[in-house]
């Protein structure tokens, strides 16, 4: 594996003959699905389906997540070669993970758009494979909840975030990406008694019931204290897993609308999301990347660090049943 492969492999993402195996393609060649994975939107036989949500129309700061999904499946060709680093087996190796390209939507009719999405994910879900998306705005995860809500019943969030984005909001047709959670929990999507909010570091003195380890905390306690709790918090319902980059501080994540000061750490969170191996991770997502603040490409690089992490989750799961 290696010179022949780079030499002869171009545009994986449409010639590769199955769904399984790594990529030797050059990096900054080809085309640019999520890890060189194949582009397919038949999703029989997958196991997980990766896909894009380019939308940004509910931000209340700095546009831009339009462009994330483009951009992680740009700095996703970096880990293409490798598998996962610190995992005990190779979820690209031993299961179908496809590419299932964007989700299709008018931008001029942002009405239509919660609906479009939400009919999109059960669609997939009932095709069989989990999903992991790439946003897009955080506002995405309140669609993709109801569709995995009505498959699996109410979830347990775990949600790493600067902001609780559970401020108060009974309206259901505002479209608004801080107050996606507290219609999540008020409809029963989730179950905050039994969700976990990690790296708050924003004011919200109605938590809800959520279980908040701000980053303070995790700074004080450690990644594998964190884990621990979370473990607990969790313990073996069903987890939807949303990742907005403004947990990472801007230092290691400035491409984003919202970013906050003190926040985690690359190293913490990777450590934490690997130590989580064995919750039972039903999909997530990795959300608020935004390439036009992301001069160096860090932002869209973590991201889809993120996103490997949260489909060798959901894979360590299948490979524990068999």
């Amino acid at each position: 594996m290696g010179l022949d492969e780079a030499r002869d492999q171009v545009d994986t993402a449409f010639t590769r003959p199955g769904t399984r195996g790594m990529s030797f393609e050059n990096t900054f060649g080809g085309a640019t699905s999520f890890l060189r994975r194949r582009y397919t939107k038949d999703l029989a036989g997958a196991d997980l389906a990766v896909f894009g949500v380019p939308f940004d129309q509910s931000v209340t700061n700095r546009p831009g997540t339009r462009l994330g999904p483009r951009a992680i499946r740009e700095a996703s060709a970096l880990q293409a070669f490798d598998p996962p680093y610190g995992w005990d087996f190779n979820a690209f190796e031993e299961f179908a993970v496809v590419d299932a390209g964007d989700l299709g939507f008018d931008y001029a009719r942002v009405q239509d758009f919660p609906a479009a999405l939400t009919t999109h994910v059960r669609a997939m879900l009932a095709a069989g494979p989990g999903t992991v998306a790439l946003g897009g705005d955080h506002s995405i995860s309140f669609p993709i909840l109801r569709a995995y809500a009505q498959r699996f019943g109410p979830l347990s969030l775990l949600q790493f975030d600067a902001h609780s984005d559970t401020w108060a909001d009974d309206d259901l047709d505002r479209i608004d990406h801080g107050t996606m959670f507290y219609k999540a929990a008020k409809l029963g999507l989730v179950d905050p008694a039994s969700s976990v909010q990690v790296g708050i570091r924003t004011t919200n003195p109605d938590t809800m019931g959520f279980h908040v380890l701000d980053a303070r905390w995790v700074h004080e306690n450690g990644p594998r204290v964190a884990v621990a709790r979370i473990r607990e918090i969790l313990g073996d319902r069903p987890v939807y897993l949303s990742f907005d980059i403004d947990a990472l501080d801007p230092a290691y994540a400035p491409g984003t609308g919202t970013p906050v000061w003190g926040g985690l750490t690359s190293a913490q969170a990777a450590a934490m999301l690997r130590d989580l191996a064995g919750i039972n991770l039903v999909g997530g997502d990795v959300v608020e990347v935004s390439p036009p603040f992301d001069t160096t490409g860090a932002t869209a690089i973590a991201g889809a660090h993120v996103a490997v992490e949260l489909i060798c989750l959901y894979c360590h799961n299948l490979r524990q049943r068999g």
